[in-house]
Formats: structure tokens, C-alpha cells, sequence
């Protein structure tokens, strides 16, 4: 009997360590399974953040044209674009800033042609668009190039035009809106990346304050007309 009772308790013990070992088994894998599970999840979460931010920026909608620079004239223009996005353009470029009033194409282009960003919108926009819209350009910490302005006729309710780039958004909560101004505010196509877009020969009143300036004539157009050597250049301090 006593060898029969002693057999007992060592099945018994090793029952009992069996049961013991499967629940450290079952133990472990729910926990590597739960933490797998949860690394999946995460990286499932951070790809689609990226593939969505990356949709949500993606400027495959910008139409481009190649335009020459430099083409001065001191007539009215017919642009191919609405708004134009380069060609001839005005001796004066236009001083960046926010207008609440539509500007002249012509100084606009010549400000594009420095490496401004214009965007324009409809002049029927809400208030609370257009004040989103001037949060949203005034963020981007580039305001020496940038033109805010309406449009008539526009064929979207905002459009950012840069020298031969132009997209047409539905709204200025679109994030195409700044991710346009990062890559083409003075972007490798502008014909005189960082010229001036303010200074002396800037014009800053609206295009029903004042009409295209009239060519000067003999001295007087020796004297005003402005030139790209005249444009305000940074300061010995500024370029290093």
C-alpha cells in the first residue's frame, strides 16, 4: 500500500506540473498574440495616417506651363489662364499682400515671375472662408511672397496660381492649399527666385483704384521705368 500511495502522489505532482506548464504556455502566447496583435494594429493606424496624409497633400491635380520670363510691356493682356500663371506682364509688379479687391493680372505675373504665390477666390466666398483663407497663407511664414486677392469668374471658389503652376481648390481647408505654397513659393521654376516683391516699383493699389500706369515717354522713362537691377537686394548682413 505504501509503495501504490507513493506512486499516487508522483502522478499526482506530475499531473499538476503538466497543468501548470500548458497554463504558462497558454499564458505566454496570449500575451505575445495580444502584443502582436496591437503592433499590427499600430502600424496599421501610422500607414494609413501616412498614405492619407500623403493623399490628402498630393498635388497630382497641378496643371503646368512653361512660359519665358522677362517679356515687360505696358499694355493691357490676354491670358490663356484664369488666373494667369505667366507670359507678358507689366513693368510693375504688385506689392505683395491681402487685397479685398481684384488686382491687375499684369503686376500679378510680374510678381510671380519674383517667386510670389497668388491665390485667388471668388468674390462671392463666405467671410469665414476668406478669413480661413488668409489664416492659412499668413501660417506659412512666407508673407514677402505671397498675393491674396479675388478673382472674377474663377473656375473654382479658390485657386493658387505660381510662375507656370496653378491648382483649383474647393476649399481653403484643403491641405493641397499650403502643401502648394511649400513647394512652388520661390520653387525651382520661378525665372527670378527671390527679386523683390515689395520696394519702390511695387504697386499696391487695386485695379479699381488705379489703371495700368501709362509708358513713360522720353527722360521720364529713363527715369521711372523700373528695372530688375533696380529691385531692392538684401543687405551685405541678410546674405550671410
Amino acid at each position: 500500500m505504501t509503495k501504490e500511495k507513493a506512486q499516487a502522489r508522483r502522478e499526482h505532482l506530475q499531473k499538476m506540473r503538466a497543468e501548470q506548464q500548458r497554463k504558462q504556455r497558454r499564458a505566454a502566447l496570449l500575451m505575445w498574440g495580444t502584443g502582436g496583435l496591437i503592433i499590427v494594429v499600430l502600424v496599421g493606424l501610422v500607414g494609413f495616417y501616412l498614405v492619407n496624409q500623403a493623399r490628402e497633400t498630393s498635388l497630382d491635380a497641378v496643371s503646368s506651363v512653361k512660359y519665358e520670363a522677362g517679356k515687360h510691356v505696358w499694355t493691357s493682356v490676354k491670358y490663356k489662364e484664369t488666373p494667369p500663371v505667366g507670359g507678358e506682364h507689366n513693368n510693375y509688379w504688385q506689392q505683395c499682400s491681402t487685397y479685398d479687391k481684384p488686382i491687375h493680372p499684369e503686376h500679378a505675373v510680374h510678381s510671380l515671375e519674383h517667386g510670389a504665390v497668388w491665390i485667388t477666390y471668388r468674390p462671392d466666398l463666405p467671410k469665414e472662408q476668406v478669413d480661413k483663407l488668409r489664416e492659412v497663407t499668413s501660417s506659412t511664414g512666407q508673407q514677402d511672397y505671397m498675393l491674396v486677392s479675388p478673382f472674377p469668374n474663377l473656375p473654382a471658389p479658390v485657386v493658387a496660381s505660381s510662375w507656370g503652376h496653378q491648382l483649383k481648390l474647393n476649399s481653403p481647408d484643403d491641405p493641397k492649399l499650403g502643401a502648394f505654397i511649400k513647394r512652388y513659393q520661390n520653387g525651382p521654376d520661378t525665372p527670378e527666385a527671390g527679386a523683390s516683391c515689395s520696394g519702390e516699383y511695387a504697386i499696391s493699389t487695386t485695379a479699381d483704384q488705379a489703371p495700368l500706369p501709362p509708358e513713360p515717354k522720353g527722360e521720364q522713362q529713363q527715369q521711372t521705368m523700373p528695372t530688375e537691377s533696380l529691385a531692392p537686394q538684401p543687405s551685405q548682413s541678410q546674405q550671410q
